[in-house]
């Protein structure tokens, strides 16, 4: 289906092959199958390990963007149906390995970090290396049981934890939490037939109030797990869809149950420059039956509405169209309307004289209003009133005259 060429932006190899024939894995292989085969070769050709060979550089690169996409359900899905035309257009990512970053680059990836730039990391392969090979300290950890320790950055603690028939039947969950909110990863290693530690599952540290906590739940049920960096990525590329790309970084654990027997996990330092603090747990879930129901219950209701609101999203997108239709149409209509009142006024102002007369009133037109002045102040009404007051004085000095001619 994918032909081979060349390939857009700086993760991803310099020819594109089929990431199927890259991990030598088949179509229908599990989340699991792909993980193990990407494990091995990157392990195989990372940069550390063969530093005289020039073509193993290319190599990793190639697993790992190869990684990227078949990891990825949704970049998959759009894999198999168009091949890598579909993806073209999709900022591809890949995991860094902080061990083989350098100072220089390490702060800069900090200091992205630290700015909400999603990075994300993998699991150094000295790590790596040494549990394949068996050669890693396993420290007991009884289920019901705790311990707190402090890992160096790119480094791991090992823990065996042995669970019975019962205990297995029951479900196990394996928590980590850090008080001091320091970056690390919660792993999960398989035995591999030469007797080391294969690495099969790996959940990284989330903040969740005032701790950092990662956690695995082997329930006997589907369990999922949050990457938040789909909706980082989301958020980066259209911050209007990363409401609905929200729940897309639910994807679903690869291993839900646990075989009685002795299992090993491990907390690796995610930090950038300083170890990493943490507490890990290991227990039973017969003493957290309410809970465990509780979780299935809103895992399903998650996964519902994660499904209606895809279907939203497109009913949104169209009204949303449609809005940005009417309220430029709104713009326009106003601004036209708008347009023709302001002409109806002025036209409305043509009718006038105004100017006419303003154009005719002379230096004389001030000395001509006063001769209309004077009309006025002479005209008959004035002289009666006038003479209505000027009798009116001589009636009272006329009265009082009489009263003084009576007394006397």
């Amino acid at each position: 289906m994918a032909s081979s060429g060349k390939m857009e932006g700086p993760s991803a190899p310099a020819l594109r092959r089929d990431p199927y024939e890259v991990l030598s894995v088949s179509r229908d292989s599990s989340d699991q199958e792909i993980k193990s085969a990407y494990r091995k070769l990157a392990l195989k050709y990372h940069p550390d390990k063969n530093a005289s060979n020039p073509e193993a550089s290319d190599l990793f690169k190639e697993v790992a963007y190869s990684y990227s996409i078949l990891s990825d359900p949704e970049k998959r899905r759009q894999y198999d149906t168009a091949g890598f035309e579909a993806l073209e257009n999709e900022g591809m990512d890949m995991e860094i390995d902080l061990s083989n970053l350098g100072t220089v680059n390490t702060m800069f990836a900090a200091l992205f970090s630290k700015l909400g730039v999603p990075i994300k990391t993998t699991v150094s392969p000295t790590v790596l290396e040494e549990a394949m090979n068996g050669t890693v300290t396993v420290r007991p950890l009884p289920v019901g049981t705790s311990a707190t320790g402090k890992v160096e950055k790119q480094s791991a603690h090992f823990f065996g934890i042995t669970i019975s028939e019962e205990q297995a039947h029951l479900g196990i969950v394996i928590r980590v939490a850090s008080v001091a909110q320091s970056k690390f990863k919660l792993l999960f290693f398989e035995h591999e037939v030469s007797g080391g530690y294969g690495l099969a599952l790996q959940e990284d540290s989330q903040k969740t109030g005032k701790v950092t906590s990662a956690g695995m739940y082997f329930l006997h049920f589907q369990v999922y797990r949050m990457d938040s960096t789909v909706n980082a990525l989301a958020m980066a590329k259209d911050p209007e869809a990363a409401f609905f790309k929200r729940l897309e970084g639910l994807q679903p654990c690869e291993v839900s149950t646990l075989k009685p027997g002795t299992h090993i996990f491990a907390v690796y330092g995610d930090n950038f420059f300083k170890p990493a603090s943490y507490t890990i747990e290991a227990m039973c879930a017969k003493s957290y039956e309410e809970t465990t129901e509780r979780l299935k219950e809103i895992e399903s209701k998650i996964l519902e509405k994660r499904n209606d609101l895809r279907q939203f999203e497109t009913e949104y997108r169209k009204a949303l169209a449609r809005f940005q239709e009417v309220t430029t149409r709104y713009t326009q209509e106003k601004e036209a309307v708008d347009d023709m009142l302001r002409e109806r006024d002025d036209i409305h102002s043509a009718f006038t004289t105004e100017r006419t007369i303003l154009s005719s009133v002379g230096p004389s037109s001030s000395s001509s209003r006063y001769p209309a002045e004077q009309s006025r102040t002479e005209s008959p009404e004035n002289g009666n009133i006038d003479g209505r007051d000027k009798s009116s004085k001589k009636k009272w000095f006329n009265l009082n005259l009489n009263r003084s001619d009576k007394r006397a």
